[in-house]
């Protein structure tokens, strides 16, 4: 422990900080007004007794019924000033409540932003945020897996998942991609749902590095890419029907010099 947070802290043994983080300033505000409404009524009753001392006086001297009209005429003017101070005091307070309650959510709002950007701002934070981003975008991305028709690999470092649907796909779509331990498991899912893997290194390597997720492949590799699916096709007919087993030769598959990785 170092000898600066040994020390004790002067602030902390103040007393009349320790009152003002226990109150409050809404509390102090609060208690000011209160004072003041309670002066302005104490003063105007004091005055309106001040000034009636004379009429009192005269109601000792008044006959009945006299004194008692006498005194509900005292009493209402009485009630009405009082009213009448009460009315000022609201008349106050009312803008200041309004405009109180509109700062209090200024300050909220302002208090959330500079929190959102103080949390937003730590890296801890951040990495945090992009490594669940991540993980749910990989989780997104196996779950379209089953819905490939085939899977080109490297064979082993790069995984690409090929969709082609002729009624609603212009063209073939990358539904999934990977490399290394994501390659893996796009492959374990691919032969869990009995998807055709083909090893084609170059086509493999040009697909995961020109395409994104969900975009169909690039003009470059659309005949590269009828091959494979033909391929896959003739696979599917050879497992029903036997016959001569088709034949592939991915280092013969045409691929663009722009397109090679």
């Amino acid at each position: 422990v170092s000898a600066e947070a040994a020390m004790p802290k002067l602030s902390k043994m103040n007393p009349l900080s320790g009152l003002k983080r226990m109150v409050g300033m809404q509390s102090w505000v609060e208690l000011i007004k209160s004072i003041l409404k309670v002066s302005l009524v104490s003063g105007m009753a004091f005055y309106l007794i001040n000034a009636a001392k004379e009429d009192l006086f005269q109601l000792s001297l008044d006959v009945f019924p006299q004194n008692i009209f006498h005194a509900l005429d005292i009493l209402l003017n009485f009630i009405l000033l009082i009213s009448c101070s009460l009315l000022i005091v609201v008349g106050i307070d009312i803008p200041f409540q309004i405009w109180q309650h509109a700062n209090q959510l200024k300050m909220t709002k302002q208090e959330i932003k500079d929190e959102y950007k103080e949390t937003e701002g730590k890296p801890e934070v951040k990495g945090r945020i992009r490594m669940l981003q991540r993980e749910a975008a990989q989780r997104r991305m196996m779950a379209e897996v089953p819905q490939a028709d085939v899977i080109v690999t490297n064979p082993e470092h790069f995984s690409v998942a090929l969709r082609y649907n002729q009624s609603t796909d212009r063209a073939p779509i990358v539904v999934a991609k990977g490399v290394d331990h994501m390659a893996m498991k796009i492959r374990e899912i691919a032969r869990e749902h009995d998807i055709y893997i083909v090893p084609a290194p170059p086509l493999a390597r040009a697909l995961y590095h020109s395409t994104e997720l969900e975009q169909q492949i690039p003009d470059g590799l659309f005949t590269a890419v009828a091959q494979i699916l033909a391929y896959v096709f003739q696979l599917k007919q050879y497992r029903k029907r036997g016959g001569q087993r088709p034949n592939l030769k991915s280092s013969e598959l045409p691929i663009p010099p722009d397109l090679r990785q």
